[in-house]
């Protein structure tokens, strides 16, 4: 099973893509901290202060501004593939699929904590991307 996730950001896709892969940026919505700029072929370490874990990405495919194909593993491997659909010149759809998710009920908890995950995520990149805003990524009490 997958879980989709869709959202409008209004920036250019270059620019979308960017806050991803650039380490200096992607700390401003989702990680604290990427290792290095992500690129096909590459494993990613990615940390997440608040929660105080370290994490490993992956990386299967680099479309420049228009997909990020990885792999991560918590329990079962996951792929994730993000694409960047530019909606006209200052809007792009930013559409997560993360697929390998059991076929099972006990996978439903999972299912909606994931989606919880990618629509936080999509939410302070949004901040972050159209309003500036930095700290909302810093933000979800668990």
């Amino acid at each position: 099973m997958n879980n989709v996730t869709k959202m409008i950001i209004a920036k250019p896709a270059n620019e979308v893509f960017e806050a991803f892969v650039d380490p200096e940026k992607i700390g401003n919505f989702w990680f604290s901290s990427s290792s290095e700029r992500w690129e096909s072929g590459k494993t990613i370490k990615l940390r997440y202060d608040e929660y105080n874990a370290d994490g490993e990405i992956r990386v299967k495919e680099i479309v420049q501004d228009e997909k990020i194909a990885f792999e991560w593993d918590y329990g079962h491997v996951h792929l994730v593939t993000i694409t960047f659909t530019p909606k006209d010149e200052m809007n792009t759809i930013v559409e997560v699929n993360e697929g390998g998710f059991e076929d099972d009920k006990e996978s439903i908890p999972l299912l909606v904590g994931n989606k919880e995950g990618w629509v936080y995520t999509l939410t302070c990149l949004k901040g972050y991307l159209e309003h500036g805003i930095t700290t909302l990524r810093a933000a979800l009490v668990h």
